[in-house]
C-alpha cells in the first residue's frame, strides 16, 4: 500500500472539568492514539458518543490542541506549525461539520459562501469564479438558481450539500468528515451517503470519517478503528473487523447496530 497521507502516533488529550466550586477533574478525552489514512481510502473512526471521535478530528485539524503525541501530513509535523503555517495546509486538510450552523453564514448567499473558500485559498482567479462556483454546484447537486438563495430558505439536506461544496472547493487531500449525516432525515441521509461515494470516485478524494453508525461505515469505508473511552480498541478491514471483532466492545457495537458478532 502506498505511503499514508495521514499519520497519528500516540496522540492524547485531557481535559479539566470543574465539578463544583471546590473540584476540578482531569478527563482523558483521548488517550495515547494511533492510526494511518492511505491516498484514495475512507478509514471510519467509529465510536459511541463520548468516546474522544470529534477531539481527535478536532487535533488533526488543530482547532484544539494536542497535549502529547505526532501528528504528520505527508511526513509534516502539524504539532510543529505555527497558526500561519497551519492556515495554509487548511485548504489541503477540510472538515465537514455535523451542523450547517457550524459552517454557513446566514447573511451570505450560497454563491457567496462557495466564492468564499476559493478566494481565501487563491484556488481560481477571479474572472473565473463565476464558473469555478457553478460547478461546485453542479457536482453536489445543487441547482444553479439556488445561488442566490440564503442557508435559511434551503433545507438541512441542501445545506449539507453547501458545505460539502465548501469542503471540496479547495481541491483537499484529505476531508475529515465528523458526523456529517447524523442530524438530517433518513431518507436525506442516504443521499449525502450517495453523494459522498460519487465525489470519492471523481475527485478521488480520501477520508476520514467519523461516525457511530456502523451501517453508514459499512458501506462507505474500506477500514475503520473503534474508539472506545478515549482510546482506539481495535482496527482493520472493515469486514473483518465486523465479522471477527477481537473486543468485548466492539462485539457489543456490532450486535446492537447490526446483529452480527457472538
Amino acid at each position: 500500500m502506498s505511503k499514508k497521507i495521514l499519520e497519528i502516533n500516540n496522540l492524547s488529550k485531557q481535559f479539566i472539568v470543574r465539578r463544583n466550586i471546590y473540584t476540578k477533574s482531569r478527563i482523558d478525552a483521548v488517550k495515547n492514539i494511533s492510526f494511518g489514512v492511505y491516498p484514495k481510502e475512507s478509514l471510519g473512526l467509529i465510536g459511541e458518543s463520548g468516546c474522544g471521535k470529534t477531539t481527535t478530528a478536532n487535533m488533526i485539524l488543530r482547532l484544539v490542541e494536542p497535549d502529547e503525541g505526532s501528528i504528520k501530513f505527508f511526513g509534516m509535523e502539524l504539532t510543529e506549525l505555527d497558526e500561519q503555517s497551519m492556515r495554509k495546509l487548511r485548504k489541503d486538510i477540510q472538515i465537514i461539520f455535523q451542523h450547517s450552523s457550524a459552517v454557513l453564514d446566514n447573511k451570505m448567499t450560497v454563491e457567496e459562501l462557495l466564492r468564499e473558500p476559493l478566494r481565501i485559498h487563491k484556488i481560481v482567479s477571479i474572472s473565473e469564479e463565476n464558473r469555478e462556483v457553478t460547478k461546485l454546484l453542479n457536482m453536489v447537486g445543487i441547482a444553479s438558481s439556488e445561488r442566490l438563495k440564503f442557508p435559511g430558505q434551503l433545507s438541512g439536506g441542501q445545506n449539507q450539500r453547501i458545505i460539502i461544496a465548501r469542503a471540496i472547493a479547495t481541491r483537499p487531500k484529505i476531508i475529515v468528515c465528523d458526523e456529517p449525516m447524523s442530524a438530517l432525515d433518513v431518507s436525506v441521509q442516504c443521499q449525502i451517503l450517495n453523494l459522498l461515494i460519487k465525489l470519492k470516485k471523481e475527485l478521488k478524494l480520501t477520508y476520514l470519517f467519523i461516525s457511530h453508525d456502523i451501517k453508514v461505515v459499512r458501506f462507505l469505508c474500506e477500514r475503520i478503528a473503534v474508539m472506545y473511552r478515549g482510546e482506539i480498541i481495535e482496527k482493520g478491514d472493515t469486514e473483518q473487523v465486523l465479522k471477527r471483532p477481537k473486543h468485548n466492545h466492539t462485539r457489543e457495537l456490532i450486535a446492537a447496530e447490526l446483529g452480527l458478532g457472538d
